[in-house]
């Protein structure tokens, strides 16, 4: 599989003027892991209700809603994981409980690369998908505004796109969940980018790893390049994302920003 796969190559190139990041496994590597952290504690809180599925069983269920909400707040993994508890006769805490036990649980996997990225001693390029700042820095020379959505709490989102040095590349467009999430989601976001800006769809482009945003980004019209990146091997495209993010509707795949050059040209012309 090539490293760059243009799955419609018709789509309408060199008129976008705004585009739309999402972060972790889209830009960020900071959270790598978020699942084998999040699955295995809703397969505890679902073993709890005594239900007879063995973990196999469970965890494959868990798996499907969790990689389907991916790109959502975090809270909507959260909802349908008390709405599994109930269903197995069980009674579930408040979805922002679960969503607080998971983030004491991923800081324990995640704290030691925040505290190294914020001593100098690992560099923004340890912990971010390989040339993401190169791509940010070509599409802001070509003029675009730069936009950031991520269904990670916006307090985290900040801060570790501080540490990444991205935030720069965003300025104020920085958004993220809220605790009162109905006030936040990716489609009000790009519904804003377009209201405000007097933008057409086509002048969108969208950049993502999760089914949301390009989802959302495809039903304004937009372009989305689903990044399918390997997080753990660092390079190459992830099949399994891939397959999902083309189901999405994405329109390019890529597994990271190595050939920027290439990918800046041929999505925006000369």
């Amino acid at each position: 599989m090539t490293d760059i796969e243009i799955l419609r190559p018709d789509f309408p190139r060199g008129h976008f003027r705004f585009v739309l990041f999402d972060f972790d496994g889209t830009l960020s590597l900071i959270r790598e892991g978020w699942p084998q952290v999040m699955i295995p504690m809703m397969v505890e809180v679902l073993r709890a209700t005594g239900t007879p599925e063995d973990d196999a069983t469970l965890t494959a269920s868990v798996e499907d809603f969790v990689m389907r909400l991916n790109g959502r707040q975090t809270i909507y993994q959260m909802m349908q994981l008390a709405e599994e508890v109930q269903k197995r006769g069980g009674k579930p805490l408040e979805p922002l409980a679960y969503k607080h036990e998971y983030h004491r649980r991923l800081m324990q996997r995640i704290q030691g690369r925040l505290d190294a990225l914020a001593s100098g001693q690992a560099t923004p390029a340890d912990w971010s998908v390989p040339g993401s700042h190169a791509m940010l820095s070509r599409l802001q020379e070509r003029g675009l505004t730069l936009y950031l959505a991520s269904g990670t709490d916006i307090a985290f989102v900040r801060r570790e796109a501080e540490l990444l040095g991205v935030a720069k590349f965003f300025g104020e467009h920085i958004y993220g969940a809220l605790d009162d999430y109905q006030n936040f989601s990716k489609k009000m976001v790009i519904e804003r980018i377009l209201k405000e800006n007097q933008l057409r769809g086509e002048e969108l482009l969208g950049f993502g790893d999760g089914f949301v945003e390009i989802e959302e980004v495809k039903r304004v019209g937009g372009v989305a390049v689903a990044v399918a990146s390997d997080e753990v091997k660092r390079e190459g495209i992830h099949a399994w994302k891939r397959d999902r993010l083309v189901k999405a509707g994405a329109d390019v795949v890529i597994g990271d920003y190595r050939r920027t050059d290439w990918l800046v040209e041929y999505l925006l012309g000369n």
